[in-house]
């Protein structure tokens, strides 16, 4: 069977490559699709009929991905993919599953990333699935959107790393429905540790989370060491 072929079997185990693939972005398509039906599930009121649908049309389709081969992020983008920075104000993008940020997650932010200078910034409006109090977002959405986030810098630093720490300060409740900003930077470094500090603003400004992390750096080479078992 050829590549070809082969992309036209939605269960066939084939290992793509990162953008631009029709596999790829058709993964990119359907992990938006399922946020959304997420959100609206969440956001809106609806009939037991509409409900009980969704149900088995998504019980059938989860069936019908559970026959395929499985599928792991050491596929995709096996070594980490450690190239060269991107440059200032360029669009940051990562591996497609990656929870938070990744175009394909049905866990993802729907973030958009941008390097400015030394920072790693973040844009992004936090939608139904994410309220935790009335109007405010849950604070373990605010804290795994610091997380995630932090990693770009590394991209800038051309520096894998794990996190090693992590704490969010929470300064007014972080709200649902409208544009925010989070903007991230290394503060500093001490052999192996990577100590980062940034915050998430309203479009007026308004600080509402602070975090500050610590890093640890590891070695390129671990990721193929993960990627072989």
């Amino acid at each position: 069977m050829t590549s070809n072929e082969a992309h036209l079997d939605p269960l066939m185990h084939v290992a793509q490559p990162d953008h631009p693939d029709a596999v790829t972005e058709a993964r990119a398509r359907a992990g938006r699709t399922v946020r959304d039906i997420g959100h609206a599930l969440v956001g809106h009121h609806a009939s037991v009929e509409v409900l009980d649908e969704l149900t088995a049309t998504l019980d059938a389709l989860t069936a019908r991905l559970g026959e395929g081969a499985g599928r792991s992020r050491a596929e995709v983008r096996r070594d980490g993919q450690w190239g060269e920075p991107p440059a200032d104000g360029d669009l940051m993008t990562t591996y497609d599953e990656r929870p938070v940020s990744g175009r394909a997650s049905p866990w993802g932010l729907d973030i958009e990333v941008r390097r400015d200078g030394d920072e790693a910034v973040a844009t992004l409006t936090l939608r139904a699935g994410h309220e935790g109090a009335p109007g405010r977002s849950h604070g373990g959405i605010v804290a795994a959107l610091f997380d995630d986030v932090y990693g770009f810098v590394l991209n800038i630093l051309k520096q894998p790393g794990f996190t090693g720490e992590l704490g969010v300060r929470y300064e007014a409740g972080v709200p649902i429905g409208v544009p925010l900003e989070c903007r991230v930077r290394m503060s500093g470094r001490e052999r192996r540790k990577l100590f980062m500090t940034g915050e998430l603003t309203t479009a007026d400004g308004t600080v509402v989370a602070r975090s500050t992390a610590t890093f640890i750096c590891i070695d390129m080479s671990f990721f193929s060491a993960l990627a072989s078992g």
